[in-house]
Order: C-alpha cells, then structure tokens, then sequence
C-alpha cells in the first residue's frame, strides 16, 4: 500500500469515529435549529450594515456604535444557542484530532519516531488574550 492509499485509509476511518459521527450530528441538528439559523441571518445582515455604513465618507458612528452592539447582542444568542454550543464543542472535538494526526504525520516527516512522536498543546504565546496558564 502506497502513502496516498493510506492517507485515504486514515480518511475513511475518520469517517467512522465518534467525534466525526458527533460533528455530523450537531451540524444537521443546528442546520435544523429555525431560531438559530434566523439568528445567524440576523447576525450576517448586521454585520453587513456595519460595512456598509464604515464604507461611507459621512459615516454616523452613532449608528455603527448602535450596529456593532445590536451585531454583538445578535452573537452573544447565536452562542447561547444549545444546539450552537453542541457544535462547538463537537467541532472542537473534530479539530483535536485532525490537529493530532497531522502532527503525527508532520513531525514523523521530519524525523520523529512515529510511535511516539503526537500532538502537544500550546498556548501560542499571546498573553494578551490569555486567562493564565493551566
């Protein structure tokens, strides 16, 4: 077997795992969710009324400051949303392991042994926007 025919291999049983499965659910159940898709409408067409009236030369920025707390208010719901915080957290299942696998194969391509070489979180280094270390 050839490396493409692996990578389509591990592709497949992606396909089977939970957290793939559990994804797939939650993006049908929030595709599903009327409320929630309104509010995303919602959150899209304010957002485009910021554009438009920042991209004007006699702009009001009474009414962007009016817009963008509507626009936040409008995300602060969308988030709120039972079926939105299951997608987030199915998705952020998802992304741990695409971002573990690829770590794996990544650091195996520079040399890593493969059976111990995985995927180790990090912060970033932005201390700006950090609650404190673990």
């Amino acid at each position: 077997m050839d490396i493409i025919e692996l990578a389509r291999q591990i592709g497949k049983e992606i396909q089977k795992d939970e957290r793939y499965l559990n994804l797939q659910k939650a993006e049908k159940t929030s595709d599903a969710d009327e409320q929630l898709q309104q509010l995303i409408g919602e959150f899209n067409l304010k957002r485009m009324a910021i554009n438009n009236e920042a991209q004007k030369e006699d702009r009001d920025e009474d009414k962007l400051q009016k817009f963008n707390l509507e626009l936040r208010d409008c995300y602060s719901s969308i988030m709120e949303n039972p079926n939105m915080i299951a997608y987030q957290m199915a998705k952020q299942e998802m992304d741990t392991l695409l971002k573990r696998v690829n770590a794996i194969i990544m650091q195996s391509a520079e040399g890593e042994d493969p059976e111990t070489t995985d995927y180790v979180e990090s912060c970033g280094g932005d201390c700006g926007s950090c609650g404190g270390c673990h």
